[in-house]
């Protein structure tokens, strides 16, 4: 470390370009929130001392106390010899332009489907819809970005995991929608009842195989909301399947299934799945409504 780092005698915006220095040096992957560096140590800096990302930059000539250079220590030391994720060390996280609370009781948020939602699902829907299931929630941010993006919907999160559904709760309330938001716990659609107009979902895809090789960060999130098998493919099939049982008539379901799309299109090349293409980068999302899910139902099973 650098000796003005050791001596405490630092102001915040020498130590954010060390860290980005440090970082760069380091072994460590990026894709829990940022892709480079620099915006990885902004992001842990700016969260651990507490600081607005659209604050004035003289904040920024301000010299970082002995406590908060020791605590930003602690984090780096845990980033880079742990290459635990940002999101994991401050505890919050961005989705949709909204904070989140994140822990290791969910995947930290990184979806496409954050550029769906704020464009309030744009052409895809006939409608706005007024009941929106989010399925396989973890920490509840597309759920709850939804629930925002749509103030007349009635939102249910389900997960099968009760952890994640208490981190989803958290979420609820740090956005007030205890009236509109409501938790469920469920194996997929086991214990689902009703229709919604939107299902939208970022279940498990990743197979074993694959999960094993992943870079040491992702290792630090459950494996349940990681690993599906059948190549991957065994949950987004089965939520393909069980969709149209859920869905009003008009209905629609959203779904990413990542870089899985690939062996799902080659398994299935006579269904007409919508592959949506996004702005800011992502792929592996479709989209398919409540007819077209029950004309190929029998392909699914």
């Amino acid at each position: 470390m650098d000796q003005e780092v050791n001596d405490g005698m630092i102001s915040i915006l020498d130590y954010l370009q060390q860290l980005a220095l440090r970082f760069d040096e380091a072994s460590l992957s990026y894709g829990h929130g940022t892709d480079n560096p620099w915006d990885e140590a902004g992001y842990l800096v700016f969260c651990t001392l507490g600081l607005d990302f659209d604050a004035d930059p003289s904040v920024l000539e301000r010299a970082l106390t002995a406590g908060e250079l020791k605590l930003l220590e602690d984090r780096v030391r845990e980033r880079i010899e742990e290459q635990v994720p940002v999101a994991y060390l401050v505890g919050e996280a961005w989705f949709a332009g909204h904070r989140f609370k994140i822990d290791r009781r969910a995947l930290i948020p990184r979806s496409p489907l954050a550029e769906l939602i704020e464009a309030q699902f744009e052409p895809l829907l006939a409608a706005p819809p007024t009941t929106i299931l989010d399925l396989c929630t973890g920490s509840g941010c597309i759920g709850i970005a939804c629930a925002l993006a749509f103030p007349g919907a009635r939102v249910v999160l389900s997960d099968l995991s009760t952890e994640a559904l208490a981190l989803a709760g958290e979420n609820i309330r740090l956005h007030g929608l205890e009236d509109r938001v409501s938790l469920h716990a469920s194996d997929l659609f086991d214990s689902l009842s009703g229709s919604y107009d939107l299902i939208v979902t970022n279940p498990p895809y990743v197979s074993a195989a694959e999960v094993s090789q992943l870079p040491r960060e992702y290792r630090h999130e459950p494996q349940l909301g990681l690993l599906s098998q059948r190549d991957g493919l065994d949950i987004p099939l089965r939520i393909l399947a069980g969709a149209p049982d859920h869905l009003a008539p008009q209905g629609t379901l959203v779904m990413e299934v990542g870089f899985s799309w690939e062996p799902l299109q080659a398994l299935l090349p006579d269904v007409p799945f919508l592959w949506l293409e996004f702005e800011r980068g992502g792929e592996g999302v479709l989209a398919m409504d409540r007819a077209t899910l029950l004309k190929y139902r029998h392909r699914f099973i």
